[in-house]
């Protein structure tokens, strides 16, 4: 990805977290850190890219990452989980858009942001048109 700019990077949080649950004084219980929502943890069954980390908590291979998308320019496709290669072709398409990336272990229901970035060629444009959806077409 050419165009990665403003990036954050969420690792000092995350060790915090970690460190929390592992620690001699277990100040943070594991069911508090491994609360991800439902519907989280099935877009990550289903849509996840392959982590090359083991889970931090519960060591299960099964970690995958989530890279959302948000922007003004996106329209209605704001807020969605997109690939690597969609992620390559949509920084040509777009002037700028946040990518936000999550860690999820569906096994145990760890979940964290671990990134968040700036994409897109700096070319400010109009969203796309609005196409109808299901819930447009049958309420």
């Amino acid at each position: 990805m050419w165009s990665k700019r403003q990036e954050v990077d969420y690792a000092l949080q995350r060790r915090s977290v970690l460190r929390a649950v592992q620690g001699r004084q277990r100040a943070l219980a594991r069911l508090d850190a491994c609360d991800a929502d439902p519907l989280l943890v099935r877009t990550a069954r289903h849509h996840g890219e392959p982590h090359p980390e083991a889970c931090p908590v519960c060591s299960s291979d099964e970690m995958v990452l989530l890279h959302y998308v948000f922007g003004d320019q996106l329209g209605q496709y704001a807020g969605r989980v997109k690939s690597r290669a969609e992620l390559d072709a949509m920084q040509s398409e777009f002037g700028e858009f946040m990518v936000r990336v999550v860690e999820v272990c569906p096994a145990c229901r760890w979940n964290h942001m671990i990134a968040a970035y700036l994409l897109g060629d700096g070319v400010t444009r109009k969203p796309p048109r609005r196409q109808k959806t299901v819930e447009d077409i049958y309420g």
